[in-house]
């Protein structure tokens, strides 16, 4: 309504009616295609022509195109990025950013695959080089693992400018059946309104800061602020508010249960709307008048009073007093020092830190170029996946003989199957940042590496061919992280990609 305002005020608004639409600009295949040669002569008038074609047009009947010299799907002078020719088997990276519309990028790997003459979104290609060009280990099906939070519906929140969601579930990521992730804004001072859901939610803050307040079944009650970096969690059923601070906030929810929707949240102002205003009366021990100024709807996400600085004078307490340290809901992760190590950084949060999050285990973990997190499984839960920062791609081998490689870039979610073998490539010119998700008391994982480094020696010669050379440089400690070449094609020039 302002915009309009605006323009009306201005003397415009009749001309910004008749304005054609803003249109999307990308790379796209342009030309005939389908038989359709665009753009198609204006016309107007009274329509002519028919919907249906003659019978003449049935095959045996009409004229046929000549075996040469007609309609083309040639590629001319079609462009191959570095290691686009190399051996498919080796899976290099393909920086199909660096191809040069409208040749490339293509479909290709070695001596496998083809042109592509369209149609086509070139930039879905730059952005998954290896689901359009896939490495030749890549067979079988495997369920699709990844989902750009960036494709989910985004709901507003009521008010002006208060904030959003957007989420992912079994809806649109089936495999992920044990657990969905929210990315929540919050305005400055704004609220998610008291609410309460059936699954656990497990919070990382991404941006900002939140003060979080809740009560346990015994009445006692906690508040606590938390910042970037910082965990809050709350177990199924219990009530809590979040609160933007004064800088407004972002931060990520996982919930333990894939059909988890944000849309059937227990919420405060339903509650008292879908409940006789006599009963409410009965149980606040008030005049039913109280109620009459109670929403007509629910508040979901609004705009707010500013929280006080001081929180103790938010601190509310009753006879079963407050939470705190092992009992509380909140970790102040941001002040974890990270453990260091060549090619990245990983910190752990689980319960052996923080217990009250009793199945919920994380590992934040930072590659740097080239460098990636091993191969590895975990043996207790399915693994979700978000990205913070940068690019990277996983190949998830799945029992017994399938594979999928899938590329991840900031927004994105993965889910990785309990016992499904996988790795975390940084693909980029910049540090990945991502976290890892388990259902699990304490995060744990299977190092391929360490696994074939602690096996009776001749076994594993027998079984992959290995050498000794190769064998005896393995560590027999697990390294989590393996530092690599930022040049992800250096195999290809001869070179080493570690």
């Amino acid at each position: 309504m302002k915009y309009s305002q605006t323009l009306a005020s201005a003397g415009l608004f009749q001309l910004a009616l008749g304005l054609p639409a803003p249109q999307m600009t990308y790379d796209e295949a342009t030309g005939v295609v389908g038989g359709v040669d665009p753009p198609i002569p204006t016309y107007t008038g009274a329509p002519i022509g028919n919907l249906r074609g003659s019978p003449n047009l049935q095959g045996g009947i009409a004229s046929r195109p000549p075996v040469s010299g007609g309609d083309s799907a040639v590629v001319p002078d079609p462009e191959l990025v570095n290691g686009q020719e190399a051996d498919a088997d080796l899976g290099l990276y393909l920086d199909f950013n660096s191809a040069t519309y409208p040749n490339g990028p293509q479909p290709i790997r070695g001596s496998l695959g083809g042109t592509d003459p369209g149609p086509r979104t070139y930039e879905y290609e730059k952005l998954n080089p290896d689901i359009y060009a896939p490495p030749s280990t890549d067979v079988g099906t495997v369920p699709q693992a990844m989902w750009p939070l960036g494709l989910s519906h985004n709901l507003f929140g009521v008010g002006e400018e208060s904030g959003w969601a957007r989420q992912q579930n079994q809806d649109v990521l089936p495999v992920a059946t044990a657990m969905a992730g929210v990315d929540m804004r919050l305005s400055p001072n704004a609220y998610r309104e008291l609410h309460w859901h059936t699954s656990g939610e497990w919070a990382l803050v991404l941006k900002g800061s939140v003060r979080v307040a809740a009560i346990d079944t015994d009445g006692a009650s906690f508040i606590d602020d938390v910042t970037a970096g910082d965990v809050w969690f709350f177990p199924e059923g219990v009530p809590h508010s979040l609160q933007a601070l004064h800088e407004g906030a972002e931060f990520l929810l996982i919930f333990n249960s894939g059909t988890f929707s944000e849309t059937d949240t227990f919420l405060a102002t339903e509650m008292l709307l879908r409940t006789p205003i006599s009963v409410w009366a009965k149980d606040l021990q008030t005049d039913v008048s109280s109620f009459d100024y109670i929403p007509d709807a629910e508040k979901y996400i609004f705009n707010g009073t500013p929280a006080p600085a001081n929180i103790s004078e938010q601190n509310i307490t009753s006879s079963a007093g407050a939470l705190w340290g092992p009992t509380g809901y909140t970790h102040h992760w941001s002040q974890q020092e990270f453990h260091n190590t060549t090619g990245g950084s990983v910190k752990i949060l689980d319960p052996l830190t923080f217990p009250v999050a009793d199945t919920f285990s994380a590992a934040l973990v930072v590659l740097e170029p080239g460098a990636m997190r091993e191969v590895h499984w975990h043996t207790e839960s399915d693994e979700w996946s978000y990205f913070l920062q940068g690019s990277a791609r996983i190949t998830i081998y799945q029992a017994p003989a399938a594979s999928q490689t899938f590329d991840f870039t900031a927004g994105d979610v993965g889910y990785i199957q309990k016992s499904a073998g996988h790795y975390v490539e940084n693909t980029g010119t910049e540090d990945v940042i991502f976290l890892e998700v388990l259902q699990a008391r304490k995060f744990s994982d299977i190092s391929a590496s360490q696994w074939l480094a602690l096996m009776p020696r001749q076994v594993v010669k027998d079984t992959l061919n290995l050498t000794d050379e190769v064998l005896d440089a393995l560590p027999r400690d697990k390294t989590l992280i393996k530092p690599g070449n930022p040049n992800m094609t250096a195999i290809a020039g001869g070179g080493q990609n570690f």
